[in-house]
């Protein structure tokens, strides 16, 4: 009989190896950052490695483990729906599990203004199909987005992606122009030109963790609608939860048109997205009964997505997850902002509920100015680096970088965080600062590690060439 647990058992040591199958350049960069760790379980905030040393999970999947990683509700819900050899995905029904799931989404999010939903496999997916609404129900085509947008990476929302990098090397996309947010005269600017189906914006932005002004939202969203643009909040990331709120857009009294989720819905078993909107958009979209599959997805409503999301929204309610995130997001920004009163290695703190960024600048004294300047010689981006490897390799913290040639650490944990967690975070990080400022710390010796990949990169290089 087929075991994954043998599989896995066998296997699972050549775990960077088989990436050579999917993406051995990924796999070299764990490699060379020392995040090639063999994660072999994973228990609420906690990853395990194949040598049984527990890990602090302050990624979560770039957000998806709301509650946690495994979590029991989540486990016995699955067994159940499996269990139950329900009929899935026959494709001419309307099954009971996404209405269900449909009608709870909208009692939390619609807040009477959105009362329809169309169920995606992603993140991405649910933009794209934002996206596609938008122009059907405006006879436009041309959106605009934020500078420092994310909102994924197929064809359409990589059209909206405020980082170039992302775009770089993939030809023409989809018409859009990018405006600064906070900057209301540019968006009206573009807006007043009767031209954009759609304005993009993240309440609070994945890339950075920047937080828009208190009235920037709602004021934006009341210039679309006088110039006939719809507003579509993207919360694949900060929605459900993650701020304090269901909707972060609550935190700004912001009304949109649609608004995308994902990641958090899924509880961290089985993709789902979701796309809330208003009625009126959906009688243009599917406006006849010959149109009523104009824009469909085979796995959208399967079963085992439906079972997770109605799951996920009951655990977070349950267990008052989203106030957990509140309150302890406010005292991670608080002792962090303590923090930055010891460090000036940290120009900026800020956030919403338990999505922080965590921005490094040019630091004051001699030595330090010299050592940052040195690191951003080598690369603009390496400072983040520098704080997340230490964090991992000497105190199994897991974090990320925030974006690229950015001087910004991001934190997406879990919801369940606790007290523990924060001082343990926050302890860590002062002793990897403290670090800094020393001769043989974390910026010179990872700064010589990393040099000397770089000028093996190039030695190769150069013998290829000869």
């Amino acid at each position: 009989m087929f075991s994954f647990e043998e599989l896995l058992k066998n296997r699972s040591a050549e775990h960077l190896k088989l990436h050579n199958h999917i993406n051995p350049q990924f796999a070299k960069v764990l490699h060379t950052i020392g995040f090639d760790k063999n994660y072999t379980k994973a228990k609420d905030v906690s990853l395990f490695d194949n040598e049984g040393n527990e890990y602090l999970d302050f990624l979560s999947g770039y957000g998806v483990y709301a509650m946690g990683r495994n979590h029991p509700k989540m486990k016995q819900a699955l067994h159940e729906l499996i269990d139950l050899d329900l009929a899935n995905m026959v494709q001419m029904e309307a099954p009971a599990l996404s209405g269900l799931l449909a009608e709870k989404l909208l009692g939390l999010t619609g807040h009477g203004v959105r009362d329809t939903v169309y169920f995606t496999n992603s993140g991405t997916e649910s933009v794209e199909t934002a996206l596609k609404f938008a122009r059907a129900a405006t006879g436009r085509d041309k959106t605009i987005h934020l500078d420092h947008a994310f909102h994924g990476l197929s064809t359409g929302s990589l059209s909206v992606n405020g980082n170039t990098e992302f775009r770089e090397g993939f030809g023409t996309l989809l018409p859009s122009d990018k405006v600064t947010q906070n900057d209301l005269n540019a968006l009206e600017d573009l807006l007043k030109t009767k031209e954009y189906a759609a304005f993009l914006f993240e309440p609070v932005q994945g890339k950075g963790v920047y937080v828009p002004e208190q009235n920037y939202l709602r004021q934006a969203i009341d210039l679309c609608h006088r110039y006939g643009t719809l507003a579509i909040a993207d919360e694949v990331q900060a929605g459900l939860g993650r701020t304090g709120k269901w909707v972060a857009c609550e935190h700004f009294a912001a009304q949109p048109d649609i608004i995308c989720f994902s990641k958090a819905l899924s509880g961290g078993m089985v993709p789902v997205g979701a796309v809330v909107y208003k009625s009126e958009i959906y009688n243009k979209v599917f406006s006849r009964m010959d149109r009523c599959v104009v824009h469909s997805s085979t796995f959208g409503q399967n079963n085992l997505a439906m079972g997770c999301g109605l799951a996920a929204l009951q655990i977070l309610q349950e267990e008052q997850l989203l106030e957990n995130a509140k309150t302890k997001g406010e005292m991670l920004l608080q002792k962090l902002n303590e923090l930055k009163k010891q460090h000036d290695w940290i120009k900026e703190v800020r956030g919403k509920g338990l999505m922080i960024g965590i921005e490094f600048g040019r630091p004051q004294g001699l030595k330090k100015k010299l050592a940052w300047d040195m690191v951003h010689k080598m690369d603009k981006g390496l400072f983040g680096e520098i704080i997340v490897m230490p964090l991992l390799a000497k105190h199994r913290i897991l974090t990320q970088v925030s974006g690229h040639h950015q001087d910004i650490v991001k934190l997406i944990p879990p919801l369940t965080l606790t007290n523990e967690h924060v001082e343990r975070f926050v302890s860590a990080l002062d002793e990897v600062l403290t670090g800094c400022e020393k001769v043989g710390g974390p910026i010179f010796t990872i700064s010589k590690n990393l040099a000397k990949h770089v000028v093996s990169r190039k030695n190769k290089k150069a013998t290829a060439a000869g």
